[in-house]
């Protein structure tokens, strides 16, 4: 199976959305984080540096939950920082 190539804003909201987890994080460790999500540590480095822009719908959705957040508001914070102005993220 061929992978179509990311367009430049779905690897911006990808690191949008990384910087984020990063800053909801705060002072808590990358393990301990990706232990309470039940994601590997390296996976959540690969998302909190954009190298892995599009994680699966469970991965974030674990995350948001580890770190008190809601999707809602991560769908927010991502199309405004990425300058989508808070529309819907399409697939």
């Amino acid at each position: 199976m061929v992978r179509v190539p990311l367009s430049p804003q779905e690897r911006q909201r990808g690191e949008c959305f990384g910087a984020l987890l990063r800053k909801a994080r705060g002072e808590r460790s990358m393990v301990e984080v990706a232990a309470a999500a039940g994601v590997s540590a390296e996976t959540l480095r690969k998302i909190e540096t954009g190298r892995a822009p599009t994680p699966a719908f469970f991965t974030v959705a674990a995350l948001a939950h580890a770190l008190e957040l809601s999707l809602d508001d991560l769908v927010t914070a991502c199309a405004e920082m990425s300058g989508e102005g808070g529309e819907a993220v399409s697939a």
